[in-house]
Order: C-alpha cells, then sequence, then structure tokens
C-alpha cells in the first residue's frame, strides 16, 4: 500500500501515543517532527526512528506531506491550523479544535475555502468499547435511548502532569480537556445536541503543582473547573454531564445511555476498549457484552489513519472537524449558560459518523 506522510507539530507529553500511530497503522508514514524545542525534536525522531527532525516552517514546506498532525496546547491549535491549511495542507489536531468557537470558526472556513480537511482528537470513540456499544444502540438492543449520563470527576492534573499549568488556563478547565471524549462519544452514539444549560464554578483558585520537575509552583486558575450541564438532544433524548477538577473521590458511572427496553453502560471514554454491560427491561443483572469491533488498546492517532483512507477514496472521515466545532460549541455553550443563567441553543449541528466496519484486519480502517 502507498503510504501518506505525515508530519507532527508538538514532541511533548502525548506524542508518543500518535507516533507509535505511524508504526501501527500501514496507511501512514511519519516523515517528520517539529517542536518549539528543537532537541525535543531530535529526541522523539531518534526515539521512534523518523527521519527527520525540523523546524515547523520546515515541516509545512515539505511538498510531501499530506496531513500535519498539530499536538501543540491548546492555546495554539487554531494557530498552528491555519498555518498548515495556508501552506496547502490537511490539519489535524489534539483536542479541543480551539479555545473557542470563534476561533473553531475561523479554522473551519478557512478550510472549506482553500478545500481541505480538518480533523481533531479525541478518536477514541473509533475503538472497541465504544463503537460496540454504537453497534447495539443502532441494532435496538436498549429500545430508542431517552437519557444519558456523563460524569469526569478527578482533582486536576497537577499531581501528575509534568507542565500542568496550562490545564487552568484558557483552554483548558475540566470541560474543554477531558469533556471532549465525553461529549465526542455521546454524540456518536446518539446524535447532535440542540439545547444545552449549565452551572459551572471554580472551587479552588490557586493550584500547587506536586509533581516534577516544577513541584511548589502555584498556578493561578483562570477557568471553572466544576461544570454540570443538562444536553438536549436533536432526537430528543435528555443527557446530564459533569466535569470536574475539584472532587477527591467519586463512585459515579462514567458513561450510561438509557433506553425504553434496556440500559447501556460504556467504558471510559478516554480509552478505546470496553467493558460494556447490558441490562434489558426484564433483566434481573448487568450481562457483560462481547467487543464487536477490533482497536480496544491505546490507538491514539486513528483518527489521522482513518483521514488518510478518507483522504484516498472521497469519502467523509470520522473524527473530522465538524463534529470536534460541534463539540467546542456546545462546551462554549455551557459555559455562556452558566453566566447567563439560562438554556441556550446550540449554533452548530453535525452529522453522527458513520461505524467503522465489522471485521477489519488490524492496521487497517476500510473494507
Amino acid at each position: 500500500m502507498e503510504k501518506t506522510k505525515i508530519g507532527v507539530i508538538g514532541c511533548g507529553n502525548i506524542s508518543p501515543a500518535y507516533l507509535t500511530a505511524g508504526q501501527r497503522f500501514e496507511i501512514l508514514e511519519i516523515a517528520a517532527v517539529a517542536d518549539a524545542i528543537p532537541e525535543r525534536a531530535r529526541a522523539r525522531a531518534e526515539e521512534y526512528g523518523i527521519p527527520r527532525a525540523c523546524s515547523v516552517d520546515e515541516l509545512l514546506a515539505d511538498p510531501e506531506i499530506s496531513i500535519v498532525v498539530n499536538l501543540t496546547i491548546p492555546a495554539a491549535h487554531a494557530e498552528v491550523a491555519l498555518q498548515t491549511l495556508e501552506a496547502g495542507k490537511h490539519t489535524y489536531g489534539e483536542k479541543p479544535l480551539a479555545v473557542n468557537r470563534a476561533q473553531g470558526r475561523q479554522v473551519m472556513e478557512r478550510a472549506a475555502e482553500l478545500g481541505l480537511r480538518v480533523g481533531s482528537a479525541p478518536d477514541t470513540f473509533l475503538g472497541g468499547g465504544i463503537q460496540t456499544a454504537r453497534k447495539l444502540i443502532d441494532d435496538g438492543w436498549i429500545g430508542q435511548p431517552i437519557a444519558a449520563s456523563a460524569h469526569m470527576a478527578c482533582h486536576g492534573h497537577e499531581s501528575w502532569h509534568p507542565d500542568p499549568a496550562f490545564y487552568y488556563q484558557v483552554g483548558g478547565g475540566p470541560l474543554l480537556d477531558m469533556g471532549p471524549y465525553y461529549l465526542t462519544a455521546l454524540v456518536n452514539l446518539l446524535g447532535p445536541v440542540q439545547q444545552a444549560v449549565a452551572s459551572a464554578t471554580v472551587t479552588f483558585p490557586e493550584r500547587t503543582i506536586t509533581s516534577e520537575p516544577k513541584r511548589g509552583e502555584r498556578v493561578t486558575v483562570e477557568v471553572p473547573t466544576h461544570v454540570a450541564g443538562i444536553l438536549q438532544f436533536r432526537s430528543g433524548v435528555v443527557g446530564t454531564l459533569l466535569t470536574s477538577f475539584d472532587v477527591w473521590a467519586s463512585n459515579l458511572p462514567l458513561l450510561e445511555i438509557y433506553g425504553t427496553e434496556g440500559s447501556l453502560s460504556v467504558g471510559d471514554p478516554n480509552g478505546f476498549g470496553g467493558p460494556v454491560h447490558l441490562r434489558r427491561a426484564n433483566g434481573s443483572e448487568w450481562s457483560p457484552m462481547p467487543l464487536s469491533h477490533i482497536y480496544t488498546e491505546q490507538n491514539r492517532g486513528i483518527g489521522v489513519a482513518d483521514m488518510a483512507y478518507a483522504l484516498r477514496s472521497g469519502r467523509p472521515h470520522r473524527a473530522s472537524g465538524e463534529l470536534a466545532f460541534h463539540v467546542l460549541d456546545i462546551m462554549d455553550t455551557l459555559i455562556e449558560s452558566s453566566a447567563e443563567r439560562r438554556y441556550l441553543e446550540l449554533q452548530s449541528t453535525c452529522e453522527r459518523p458513520a461505524m467503522l466496519p465489522v471485521g477489519l484486519r488490524p492496521g487497517t480502517l476500510d473494507d
């Protein structure tokens, strides 16, 4: 198979997951990496056998690179995406698409003008766990979906991340950092959201880093760290969403879908696998369901591979800019709703991504 050459901008904490994708998916070849810290790019290139570490400008000027993967911090996502588009290349970025709706719209409109594609993490919804849940819903195992519940509750990232300050700056917080996993999964399973309302707060206005190498540094919190929302889906489903960096411990379910004939419990949307449990209306206990799809391990980068296949065949790609923009719109709407203390209409919509085929050969995404 002729490979699609990609370049990676940003060689920080998340980059190993993507750099491994170049070895996992047979359609991808990582041609170059770049970083604002050149020695970091050189180290990643050596570690993963990538032929070239270079500057961002050099990477964007490479005529053989078709897709640029943007792994910079959230505040730089839109800027780097626009640079990529102006260089005539398709862009695929880490989540969120941008730090606000206006930036995201700018990226999407410029891509449309140039006839280029936008893709965005998270791509965990393409894993075997959520794809199995999607198949069960589409096949009618829980009847008509009527409600959903999603919870992400922890005490933040300053205890483990080597440079966690950006999680508490504009573009961060539990909603923009972790919300995309849950919201993308929900939109994939249930379709787009029409209205939203939320209440948001900051419990700890300052955080102390306890991880290395910045132990003891203090971070001022600029964004809400506890957000509770209600989502009204276009299908009529009512969803509840909680994202928090203020909770020390919780036994809340991660993701559940409720239907007229049963309930579905899904694994962590931040991962690719299960478990998936089903309890039918006439059942007395939850039953584990066999996974119908592959890709149950760490497979970040599957969205990039899917984009490469889509470019080749002309079909839509699944981890699309339209999906990411809708998720960003949901998150902006929740924050605005909290400030205005009222329900707000979403400004966007999107199509549910197509389900992955069953029975794929590992390393591929199309039949």
